[in-house]
């Protein structure tokens, strides 16, 4: 067995039992290392120590409990192996930078730290080859736009945090009020029927240590409008990385902060890099699947 391998045990594990107490030593003899080394390589792979990971997993989980007001936050921490409010609430807001009260009040997008994959570090795909992740179907493979695409939508700019990525950088989510205002003004876009949406991050006009966010939809190129934020998909060659789910919840943004990771390492390994923005395209749902795509603009590595 790999290590990775061993590791991954304890992370299904920690999910199987997120609510009761877990020793290290419980852990290390699941992936059948002496805790120390245990210890030890858990936080080289998982990049978090054994305990801030099992509370952060927690509060992730607690999130979506909390939403549901019948349930006091107290009998929420319990449940999630707060040994009190306070524990809870100052755990909380160390996290996402707001109160579980807070929270409860007004339920804004929050970013997690998810469960990994850790397959996804070590298994390279060939092109056009499907990649099985926790129930997520991922395939990756090269595509030339010939014609730019066009959206229109909302447009914001937030702070940029350099070297974590989404599923790894818990907090409020910079990116969600933008597309909440976007989702209020789409039945006013004349966008075309069956059209893609689309979250980019990207430079634009955005001040120093900020970056530039836009969500919008497709609509027939030509027909912009200057009530709206718009944007266009260049026409170039791009990595797609594609991922389906039975539904959209698994989707997003878990499954998009392993499509990041897990496009990072490709490219890598095939001597190129990502160049300047970064498109998320986001499919209609059929009943029985949700599909997205994450286009990667590249260029060689010694360019």
């Amino acid at each position: 067995m790999h290590a990775w391998e061993a590791i991954q045990k304890t992370l299904n594990h920690i999910e199987d039992h997120i609510s009761e107490e877990t020793q290290v030593e419980e852990l290390a003899e699941i992936a059948m290392l002496s805790p120390f080394y245990y210890q030890r390589l858990f936080t080289r792979l998982v990049k978090k120590p054994v305990r801030e990971y099992i509370k952060l997993r927690r509060l992730a989980r607690a999130c979506c409990v909390l939403r549901e007001k019948e349930n006091r936050i107290l009998d929420v921490a319990v449940e999630y192996g707060f040994c009190s409010h306070e524990t809870f609430t100052r755990s909380f807001k160390d996290a996402y930078g707001i109160t579980p009260a807070q929270y409860r009040k007004r339920p804004i997008g929050l970013d997690h730290f998810d469960k990994p994959d850790l397959l996804l570090n070590y298994v390279m795909i060939d092109e056009g080859v499907p990649l099985v992740s926790d129930g997520l179907v991922l395939e990756m493979n090269r595509k030339t736009l010939e014609e730019p695409i066009s959206f229109m939508g909302k447009k914001g700019n937030y702070p940029f945090v350099h070297g974590k990525m989404l599923g790894e950088r818990p907090g409020v989510s910079p990116s969600i009020e933008i597309w909440n205002g976007f989702i209020q003004v789409l039945q006013e876009i004349p966008h075309l029927s069956g059209g893609r949406q689309i979250g980019v991050c990207y430079k634009g006009d955005a001040p120093e240590g900020h970056t530039s966010y836009f969500a919008g939809v497709e609509v027939e190129s030509g027909r912009e409008s200057p009530r709206f934020a718009s944007w266009r998909l260049p026409a170039r060659e791009y990595v797609v990385c594609g991922f389906e789910a039975e539904d959209f919840e698994q989707l997003a943004p878990a499954a998009l902060g392993k499509a990041m990771k897990y496009t990072r390492l490709w490219l890598k390994k095939h001597g190129l890099i990502a160049d300047g923005f970064f498109p998320e395209l986001y499919y209609p749902s059929s009943p029985d699947t949700a599909y997205m795509e994450l286009w990667i603009p590249f260029k060689q590595r010694d360019e």
